[in-house]
């Protein structure tokens, strides 16, 4: 059959020479509406008329997606990204993968090199360095060589795959977060590749890929799993995707940001319920937007449940990529192309979307968002009141307004910080503890200085994540609301941990020139590395003075962070309210030392004469804001940036890398071991069998994320990790985190729902613990799991509505397997761990919609037993489940089988997809 079924390869004449490309237009001439289609739409299908084979995407397929309707679809369609995005937490592990890969197919007498990246990959290492040091001049140089010293092994295995793979480059360390990098140097907008051009789509293996929908570019995050099947030449296919139109009017009001818009859009589609979908932007609410704006709504693609919030390329677009030193016929070609294939924002009036949800920009408030959740908005104006509540609610407390505590205020008298390092000289602390109500309020004396710590202080203050670091507008912002502080004589409060972790180096020589990162450091805002830090858990130790009044007194203290994700045990294991927010609102509420102030109405603080400083006081006008960015934004500081980003700095140029084929592992290795899951694979696929007599590992309740089955931060000695390690001969010190640790399964198996806040409902306690339902004995998750793998018995998971939700963490699913889970059964499922799940053999299965766990009276002790597998697989085909409960109690009821395609039967079937790979290459 012809690769060109519809006659829609056309020739587009550029500055930049000329290519081939594939003419939506010609579908419109053919009789297709693709006028009426959203632009994401569009993309998807020229994906499929570009990579058209009649066998792995169909003419079928093409027709699926020409004639896409608003409703809902069960036809599952292909997408094969032009590129993918890696970070260093989901990227190691993915190349422990296909390095496993290469070594099964050599002890099967294959060509290693023929294992190799069919499309070019990016690994960005940028979620490794965490926050040791601060507050200092010294921070980013010693937290430098602390990452180097944690983590030169993985290192080491990076810059062996850079050479040992083709289409494989990595940014080393300490160049920005790989979103940001994305977003300013490696989207293009459209490729010119091999004679042809086309959109710039990609998948990626963080959850907040999305970003890069802000400059017009498709993308999402998907798991490692579905990454390396892309990168070694597999489409990936989903459901046809509905598609939520985002409907912006007005402008923002003065005294507010971009980060208050993207809080309160957050709320706003998670009520709507676009999980799984598509959200396109529209309106003339984009002309007051720039790009950086965009990409902030973008990003958070992930706190909405959506897959994509795509806006489209146009008169903006253009400006950033000048702006940010695009060569100046690739930006031509870019406007050629889209104008030329009906992908340039224009005639949005004709557009068809599932659904349409409106904002009025001119509504938005000031807004943070929190504890736990990033869709849990909260006004400013309404933050004191609301933590009083949660306080209440959540942890039982008691509250009571500052001023009306017996103790009154203490603040510091000068002082230096001591160091949190480990075997540091610290001086004695003195504590005094007093409680009224319940409510505990601890006076922490050190050295010279003397401070009240209480339920609701602010123990971390984070200017961190590419969420808002790529938006000039809010970090010159933050600068000058340090500015004012400073002109007042404000300053943070002592028990603050402070950190600015840029996304790029671009931030901090804009902050430069400004003079601002003088202001930030000032009130001990300093740069203390390029990387996700306290977004991801990489917070570091708190202070020991700090850690200890908060441990032994069962503090309830908080976070604010500029960032993406607040869940529970995230941002630091012992603290348990989490806020996000803008950067500007991250130095005001430092500067106040707790989260209990109602800024509109109390002073930040007091001057050197006594006077109240007010945040009206301090916040810079957008006047003021724009002022500055027009001054310090430069090309050519993109041009510096970028022009040496391969580079690194001296430590990786001078880092040893093997240079084998294969890469040879070792035994004393705890970073870099063999994944276990492709050794010894058959080359012929059994049948799937039903599961019978399964045991629950745990009983789970809604929301549970990616975090709680995975967690990425640091980890006790006492775990089962941690023990792992100290068998191992590691000192805790060394421990590192789970998330720098994703390259070893022995440590990541006995990490697999371990999250300190995970709350199963087996268990009697908090934490990664159950009961292991023969003995009646209670342990840790791990334990109880090889437990039950002695005696040969299956395992499934009880969750409630959203499992899986958070970051696109492909050891979810892998540790999950590696249990022995055979199934899990939830309300719902986030998009990319259903995924995942079936990427790794593991069946998910999913409550009819009237049934619960709870409406059906499943305790979690039973037997169960899901029939209809043996039978034969179709796409979300009805099983039957049986539960029996000591042959005194039984149930019988159906779920639907998630697995969603045909593909996704075939996959599952394998084992998982890598496996469906490699079987797929020693046949050919």
């Amino acid at each position: 059959m012809s690769q060109n079924p519809f006659d829609a390869k056309k020739t587009l004449n550029s500055s930049k020479g000329s290519f081939t490309y594939w003419s939506l237009t010609a579908l419109q001439e053919a009789g297709f509406k693709i006028d009426q289609l959203p632009f994401s739409i569009r993309i998807l299908l020229e994906n499929a008329l570009r990579n058209y084979d009649d066998f792995a995407i169909t003419k079928e397929h093409i027709e699926t997606l020409a004639n896409w309707s608003p409703e809902p679809s069960d036809k599952d369609i292909p997408f094969k990204p032009a590129r993918v995005l890696m970070q260093d937490f989901t990227g190691v592990p993915a190349v422990v993968d296909i390095a496993s890969l290469r070594a099964e197919a050599v002890r099967k007498g294959k060509d290693p090199k023929k294992i190799n990246p069919l499309i070019p990959v990016d690994l960005v290492i940028d979620h490794s360095v965490q926050v040791d040091y601060f507050g200092t001049n010294y921070s980013y140089q010693k937290n430098v060589d602390v990452e180097y010293e944690r983590n030169g092994e993985r290192y080491q295995f990076l810059k062996w795959a850079q050479k040992a793979f083709d289409n494989f480059s990595v940014v080393p360390p300490g160049m920005g977060i790989c979103h940001q990098v994305n977003l300013e140097y490696l989207a293009q907008g459209v490729i010119a590749r091999d004679g042809n051009v086309f959109p710039d789509t990609l998948v990626g293996t963080d959850s907040h890929t999305p970003m890069v929908n802000g400059i017009g570019v498709v993308a999402w995050g998907v798991g490692g799993i579905e990454a390396e099947a892309a990168i070694l030449g597999q489409p990936i296919y989903f459901i046809m995707p509905e598609v939520v139109g985002l409907k912006l009017t007005g402008k923002l009001p003065l005294g507010t940001t971009a980060t208050d818009m993207v809080l309160t859009i957050t709320q706003l589609l998670r009520q709507h319920g676009v999980v799984g979908k598509f959200v396109e932007v529209f309106g003339s609410g984009l002309d007051h937007l720039t790009v950086p704006d965009r990409a902030t709504i973008s990003n958070m693609s992930p706190e909405f449940g959506c897959t994509v919030t795509y806006f489209p390329i146009d008169d903006r677009t253009l400006d950033y990529m000048d702006k940010t030193n695009r060569a100046k016929d690739q930006i031509q070609l870019v406007e050629d192309y889209t104008k030329a294939n009906m992908l340039w924002r224009a005639d949005e009036d004709k557009i068809k979307y599932s659904s349409v949800v409106e904002l009025d920009l001119s509504t938005v408030e000031p807004t943070v968002s929190g504890p736990k959740r990033p869709q849990d908005k909260i006004l400013v104006r309404e933050f004191k009141q609301k933590f009083g509540e949660l306080l209440e609610e959540v942890h039982g407390r008691a509250y009571i307004p500052i001023d009306k505590r017996d103790e009154g205020r203490w603040y510091a008298e000068g002082g230096s910080q001591p160091s949190d390092r480990e075997g540091s000289n610290v001086a004695e602390v003195e504590y005094e503890t007093k409680v009224k109500n319940g409510l505990k309020t601890v006076v922490v004396k050190l050295h010279n200085e003397k401070f009240a710590l209480h339920d609701g202080s602010i123990v971390i203050a984070a200017i961190t994540s590419c969420t808002n670091t790529s938006n000039p507008s809010v970090m010159i912002g933050a600068g000058l609301v340090a500015r004012k502080a400073r002109e007042r004589g404000l300053d943070v409060k002592p028990w603050v941990k402070t950190s600015l972790a840029p996304g790029s180096k671009v931030v901090t020589d804009y902050l430069e020139t400004a003079g601002l990162l003088d202001d930030l450091e000032a009130l001990r805002f300093h740069v203390v590395g390029y990387g996700c830090t306290s977004c991801i858990g990489n917070s570091g130790p708190l202070p020991r003075h700090i850690a200890k009044a908060v441990e032994e007194n069962d503090l309830v203290v908080s976070s604010v962070l500029s960032g993406n994700r607040n869940f529970e045990a995230r941002v630091h294991p012992q603290v348990k309210m989490n806020y996000l927010m803008s950067p500007m609102l991250v130095v005001a509420y430092a500067l106040a030392g707790r989260v209990d102030v109602d800024l509109n109405e109390e002073p930040l603080g007091y001057d050197p004469n006594l006077e109240p400083v007010y945040l009206k006081d301090i916040w810079p006008s957008n006047d003021e804001i724009f002022e500055v960015m027009s001054k310090v934004l430069s090309p050519a500081d993109f041009e510096k940036s970028y022009g040496e980003i391969f580079e690194g700095n001296e430590q990786w140029k001078k880092l040893e890398a093997p240079k084998d084929e294969i890469y040879q592992w070792s035994d004393q290795s705890t970073y870099i071991k063999e994944a276990p899951f492709f050794e010894g694979l058959s080359e012929n696929v059994l049948e799937p069998n039903d599961i019978l007599e399964a045991k629950v590992l745990l009983k789970l309740g809604d929301s549970i994320t990616t975090d709680h089955i995975s967690p990425a931060g640091s980890f006790a000695e006492h775990s089962p990790a941690g023990q792992y390690l100290v068998s191992r001969g590691v000192e805790k010190k060394d421990f590192n985190s789970y998330g720098s640790r994703r390259g070893n399964d022995e440590v990541m198996v006995r990490g697999t729902f371990a999250n300190v806040r995970i709350k199963n409902q087996l268990a009697t306690k908090e934490g990664g613990y159950t009961i292991h339902v023969p003995s009646g004995n209670e342990m840790s998750v791990y334990d109880a799991a090889i437990k039950y793998r002695e005696a040969n018995t299956p395992l499934i998971v009880l969750a409630g509505k959203e499992y899986g939700s958070g970051s696109s963490r492909d050891w979810a699913a892998k540790g999950t397997n590696l249990l022995g889970i055979k199934a899990v059964l939830a309300e719902s499922y986030e998009r990319i761990h259903r995924s995942n799940l079936v990427g790794m053999g593991v069946l998910p299965l999913q409550y009819m919609p009237e049934d619960t766990a709870d409406s059906l009276g499943l305790t979690g002790k039973e037997s169960f037993s899901i029939k209809g597998i043996s039978e034969g697989l179709s796409p979300l085909k009805k099983l039957v489940v049986e539960a029996n409960l000591n042959d005194e109690r039984s149930t019988s009821f159906e779920v639907i089988c998630r697995l969603d395609s045909a593909i996704e039967i075939e996959y599952f079937k394998n084992g998982g997809i890598l496996h469906y790979v490699l079987r797929d290459f020693l046949k050919k």
